[in-house]
């Protein structure tokens, strides 16, 4: 009789249900949220340690064994308010037993807000006290939103800090909103496009809420603003993502990824052809053989039918490793926020039976084999398709599910990163009810 042996086993990708994965990634995030009973100890600020309603960015932090060397062991009021949202989400869809995760973040984004004095603090300890960090205006409008997105699923003190958490951050950015900040990635300062748009569609919830929360008179003109603002940052080809275009060792910088993140988070259109335009740059530079920036993971996974996975601009060299030191690679969330935006403009397609085939959006729809003259709700089975490759090759190059971003595609450097569940869990959703988007 032959020895028995073990050997390796590729996941059966082609099988893979995406709202079966996406439940269980709910609860991967859901780890790093802290409470009551889940606390966590900063392990590079000893003494310091978590107050109920805190999100980790990710559980990783510098550790020689492993060779990281980034600390993510903090609260991004960005990333935190993105995990919010799918909170929210989950606790209406019956996922969550009670209300409390959603009454402690509220009350500990009040405690940050009011420890920082200044409102636009990107990152906070785990107690909620100030880290020194960057200040970024889109962490206000975000935390906004998602306080808007649960209010009715609050209880009545709750309620009342989410009105005051809401005013406070409706005062800072009624200046803030015109002025410059640190961009998405926090690596440029200057005018951003994420963090214009992520502010439109703040105060565009603002203008519309039926909540009983006063609109202020300022709000009005700096919509306007904002929409004239944004459109500042086309250049003909594509959205620049910063204004003045950075001209430092990371150029180019654009396209960038954080376009498409605006249409995801904020209020840019996904039917807006300059939107498709950008999109198709990120997506070709990439997916590309051709491509100085191609990922060659793109190519293996091509021949099994998934991906492409996209990065965050080209030539980035972050990878939360080894401290700015590698290539440009792959990241989960990125490529989870692309795919929704395939499942988005299939949702529209579906809706308003036409396809928004122009000039601009050519190139983007024929990367999945669509043009004017494909039928409309086969343009949206070929959108929908695409994002389910993406979607496909981001679990497929997980580990157990667990998500993280590496050159290779598999899972290396900084893991489970909260965004990015988050991220995954918004795609699935736009993909399994669009009428819910």
């Amino acid at each position: 009789m032959s020895r028995l042996s073990y050997g390796s086993v590729q996941p059966a990708v082609a099988q893979t249900d995406l709202a079966t994965v996406a439940r269980y990634m709910f609860w991967l995030m859901f780890r790093n949220v802290a409470s009551d009973g889940l606390v966590f100890e900063d392990p590079v600020n000893p003494g310091i340690v978590s107050v109920p309603g805190c999100v980790l960015a990710s559980p990783s932090w510098e550790n020689s064994a492993t060779h990281v060397t980034q600390d993510y062991v903090y609260h991004w009021t960005r990333d935190a308010a993105i995990v919010a949202l799918e909170l929210a989400w989950a606790y209406a869809a019956g996922t969550l037993p009670d209300n409390q995760p959603l009454i402690d973040y509220i009350q500990f984004s009040r405690t940050c807000q009011q420890s920082a004095g200044d409102f636009d603090r990107a990152c906070f300890y785990i107690d909620g006290t100030q880290r020194p960090w960057t200040n970024q205006t889109d962490g206000p409008a975000l935390q906004t939103l998602a306080a808007l997105a649960m209010y009715r699923q609050l209880d009545a003190p709750a309620q009342a800090i989410a009105v005051q958490l809401i005013d406070a951050n409706l005062n800072f950015l009624s200046a803030a909103h015109s002025g410059q900040t640190c961009n998405l990635w926090e690596e440029e300062y200057g005018y951003s496009f994420f963090a214009r748009s992520a502010q439109l569609r703040c105060f565009q919830a603002v203008a519309a809420n039926t909540i009983g929360l006063t609109v202020p008179g300022w709000l009005p003109g700096a919509l306007s603003w904002l929409i004239s603002a944004l459109d500042s940052h086309w250049n003909g080809e594509v959205y620049q993502s910063v204004l003045p275009v950075p001209s430092d060792y990371r150029a180019p910088y654009d396209p960038n990824i954080d376009i498409i993140q605006a249409a995801i988070y904020g209020a840019e259109s996904v039917t807006d052809p300059r939107l498709l335009a950008t999109a198709a740059s990120l997506r070709a530079q990439w997916a590309d053989p051709a491509s100085k920036y191609y990922y060659p993971v793109n190519g293996a996974d091509a021949a099994r039918g998934l991906g492409p996975m996209l990065g965050r601009y080209p030539g980035d060299v972050y990878d939360g490793d080894t401290d700015d030191q590698a290539g440009d690679h792959p990241w989960a969330l990125c490529t989870a926020n692309f795919a929704e935006l395939y499942y988005r403009l299939a949702a529209k397609i579906s809706s308003s039976r036409t396809v928004p085939a122009d000039s601009l959006s050519a190139t983007f729809l024929s990367q999945v084999g669509v043009t004017a003259a494909t039928p409309p709700l086969d343009a949206a089975a070929a959108l929908r398709s695409a994002g389910d490759e993406m979607l496909q090759a981001i679990v497929y190059h997980s580990d157990h599910l667990e998500l993280s971003d590496a050159v290779t595609g598999f899972e290396k450097s900084v893991a489970n990163l909260s965004w990015s569940y988050a991220a995954f869990l918004s795609a699935v959703r736009a993909r399994t009810a669009p009428a819910a988007v």
